[in-house]
């Protein structure tokens, strides 16, 4: 039986350690359940292991805001103290507050 605790949380503001964006989680897979074609896209030298947590961050870069589903061993938190400006933040989570942002819907 696989045991997996995340290390980030809802709300939190993360940033890759490899390309230049940064996100808000909104969602953690306690292992990768995205597709296989998803996968097999990632070049090999850099695929992650399938078996950690996989977050889903309301994501942007220099250019645009999009989702993305991210390893953990890919992540590290955002020590910027700024606020992320993605459009669809405010249909999820409060007004940014000491580096988070709060839930602002009830989980089932």
């Amino acid at each position: 039986m696989l045991k997996s605790r995340a290390k980030y949380h809802l709300g939190q503001v993360l940033r890759h350690r490899k390309h230049p964006f940064r996100g808000v989680v909104f969602d953690v897979d306690a292992m990768f359940s995205n597709t296989d074609e998803w996968y097999e896209n990632i070049p090999e030298e850099y695929r992650p292991n399938k078996e950690q947590p996989f977050y889903h961050l309301l994501a942007e870069n220099d250019q645009s805001y999009y989702v993305a589903y991210v390893s953990e061993q890919n992540l590290m938190p955002d020590e910027t103290g700024e606020p992320v400006n993605h459009p669809d933040l405010a249909d999820l989570f409060g007004e940014f507050e000491d580096g988070f942002y709060p839930l602002q819907f009830n989980l089932n």
